[in-house]
């Protein structure tokens, strides 16, 4: 369904409101971050901020969903293409690492700043998180059966090549020794190690 204007730009106003208040969140943290600070940064009003998001909580929440949606969305487009096992495998760890890389600011502040989300959020988020976990260990067990992967536990697994790929959020750094694609495939390279390719 296409989208009238109205409702184009007030999407374009809350993605503003989410990428600066992100901005601040990864620099100086949810706590020390005030919204009378994100509207300063953009140039509005406290009460226009208001308008789109009730409380700081929100917009946290709007960011800490970001992050594992476009995981998810690189996961899924992953499972779906044709192929073995094991190429769908290296096509998810390529995409979802990019992603991570790319949107790490997300990434960090999800991975930081979680705790400060309401218990019922945190739920939301880790069923999220749970999600994705899941599948991954779907397409783990599709590889041991086709004979394909050598792993024991597929859930465990899936959950440890998933914070592989979250962690380098945490130490990626744009203008440091390794370039996006190293880091890249040295993911890749890590994750077939884990699944003991055969």
């Amino acid at each position: 369904m296409k989208k009238n204007l109205k409702e184009e730009v007030a999407s374009y106003k809350r993605q503003r409101i989410l990428e600066e208040a992100c901005h601040l969140f990864f620099e100086n943290g949810y706590e020390r971050t005030t919204l009378d600070s994100v509207a300063d940064c953009l140039d509005v009003t406290k009460p226009f901020i208001y308008s789109y998001y009730a409380n700081k909580g929100e917009i946290l929440f709007d960011i800490c969903q970001t992050g594992i949606q476009l995981s998810l969305k690189a996961l899924n487009d992953a499972l779906a293409l044709e192929g073995t096992a094991l190429s769908r495998l290296k096509a998810l760890v390529e995409s979802v690492s990019r992603i991570v890389i790319e949107e790490q600011e997300y990434i960090v502040v999800y991975l930081r700043e979680e705790k400060n989300l309401e218990p019922q959020k945190i739920n939301d988020i880790r069923q999220l998180r749970n999600e994705f976990d899941h599948k991954l260990a779907e397409l783990l067990a599709e590889g041991v059966t086709s004979g394909e992967f050598d792993v024991e536990n597929t859930l465990l697994t899936a959950i440890s090549i998933g914070g592989l790929i979250s962690w380098t959020a945490n130490w990626y750094n744009p203008s440091g020794k390794w370039s996006v694609t190293e880091v890249v495939m040295h993911a890749i390279q890590l994750v077939m190690s884990m699944v003991k390719i055969r």
